[in-house]
């Protein structure tokens, strides 16, 4: 954003468990639109919504024209100090590689055992291959609903490096 330009927040309603989907589309639009949106927020425990820090609502609405699962950008801007307590700074360290033995703690595949193939830090996932299965498939799961129960000797993790 340069300076002096000024930004405004508005509240996009979606259609609710959808809004990762949405905020993707207009990501996607904005970029391939060259809109001035300058971010794309989803509160933490708040559904059903998702804000955008745009130029003009014209933009908002512009980014948010024709997604799926969007239902509108709202009359009135939001205030940053509204909405200021829904969002944490978040800054996960990640303590997961790529052979790791991990247990889904979550989903439809809890409780299972599973060996880390790929990890995709940006999207918060990993991709597993349940251990038990006769045929190994790879499976996309968050980073929080696994967790590491054993790993390969000799592996070195961030933490350990200095």
């Amino acid at each position: 954003m340069t300076e002096g330009m000024q930004s405004t927040i508005y509240a996009i309603r979606t259609t609710t468990n959808r809004e990762d989907q949405v905020m993707d589309f207009i990501a996607s639009n904005a970029i391939r639109k060259k809109l001035e949106v300058f971010s794309l927020v989803r509160a933490h425990g708040m559904r059903g919504y998702i804000f955008i820090e745009a130029a003009s609502k014209g933009d908002a609405e512009q980014a948010a024209f024709n997604v799926p699962y969007s239902r509108g950008v709202l009359e009135k801007p939001v205030e940053f100090k509204e909405i200021e307590h829904m969002l944490e700074q978040v800054k996960k360290d990640v303590n997961i590689l790529k052979n790791d033995i991990v247990e889904v703690i979550s989903g439809p595949f809890k409780r299972e055992k599973a060996k880390i193939i790929r990890i995709d830090k940006t999207k918060e996932e990993v991709v597993v291959e349940l251990l038990q299965a006769a045929v190994p498939i790879p499976i996309t799961v968050k980073m929080d609903a696994v967790k590491v129960i054993r790993r390969e000797e000799g592996e070195t993790t961030i933490d350990d490096v200095e």
